[in-house]
């Protein structure tokens, strides 16, 4: 199971009552030390650079790379093995993440998100509005419908473009949409995706799995 975030109390709760064994800790932030000591009564593990994992990680400054993408990668790999994958994370960023066949990350690009280019085109133009997700034709026939169109549709068809594009290129076989955006772009897009609202947490899974067995 996944927790997003708790407090002492109610993690030791949950560490009784849901019987875990194992824990990983994918954040950004520093973990408090209450927090660690009450999580080392388990296996626990903390996904870093150094973390091993069930993958080849080809990119160049891992200290660097999101732990999002990392695990969602190796999620795609793990729900696909053997398969090449591009990973399109569609949230604040979108981003494109390639794995070939043979598990070897090979790294990706990193492109503002829908809502991103909405509050852009209104924080760095002097009369633009806010906008947001809502139905528009094809093409805008006033500042709001173009304006969503722009953001939405252009984001669409860009993705569409990076998929053919990683699909002639890298010989990807697998497409795999997630991210809080991935259901609005899983009903408009014309290229073949899997759509997986819980890859990370997949690859999380993975990842655990992995540390586990090798001190097994």
């Amino acid at each position: 199971m996944y927790w997003e975030s708790t407090d002492l109390n109610t993690l030791e709760v949950l560490l009784d009552n849901q019987k875990v064994e194992n824990i990983i800790c994918s954040t950004v932030k520093t973990v408090d030390p209450n927090f660690e000591s009450i999580l080392r009564t388990r296996f626990y593990t903390r996904l870093e650079a150094e973390t091993p994992l069930p993958i080849k990680n080809k990119y160049r400054t891992p200290k660097t790379l999101g732990k999002d993408r990392l695990a969602a990668v190796v999620g795609a790999y793990h729900l696909h093995p053997g398969e090449s994958c591009l990973v399109i994370d569609a949230g604040t960023c979108i981003t494109y993440d390639i794995i070939d066949a043979a598990g070897n990350f090979l790294g990706g690009n990193v492109v503002p998100g829908m809502k991103m280019r909405w509050k852009a085109m209104h924080h760095f133009t002097a009369k633009l509005p806010l906008v947001d997700k809502k139905r528009s034709p094809d093409i805008g026939k006033d500042t709001i419908s173009a304006l969503i169109t722009g953001g939405s549709l252009g984001t669409t068809l860009e993705m569409d473009g990076w998929i053919q594009y990683f699909s002639q290129e890298y010989d990807v076989i697998n497409t795999i949409l997630t991210g809080g955006d991935g259901e609005y772009f899983a009903k408009r897009l014309k290229s073949k995706i899997f759509a997986n609202p819980n890859l990370v947490l997949v690859g999380l899974n993975k990842i655990l799995k992995h540390n586990v067995e090798l001190l097994a």
